[in-house]
């Protein structure tokens, strides 16, 4: 069984338990997991006829700068600082 059908499968049981349910709320909601479920078998077989290769990118050297890196200073403490 492919994944689409069985997300149709899923769909079917779900419209099953929408028809037997009495609460009109909970109906609606079964009613649209079940859509959700026909979607993701249409989903389901375009990524089945979808052939996706991924090939690494070459690696470039590192960047040179520029200038030498600079390094930041730290704030030092007063001897008067109230952070302190």
């Amino acid at each position: 069984m492919s994944v689409a059908d069985a997300y149709r499968a899923k769909a079917a049981e779900i419209a099953e338990k929408a028809k037997a349910e009495r609460n009109p709320v909970v109906r609606a909601e079964l009613e649209a997991l079940r859509r959700n479920y026909l979607r993701l078998a249409v989903q389901a077989e375009k990524n089945a006829r979808t052939d996706i290769v991924y090939e690494t990118p070459r690696r470039r050297p590192p960047a040179q700068p520029d200038q030498p890196a600079q390094q930041q200073q730290q704030r030092q403490p007063k001897k008067n600082d109230p952070e302190t």
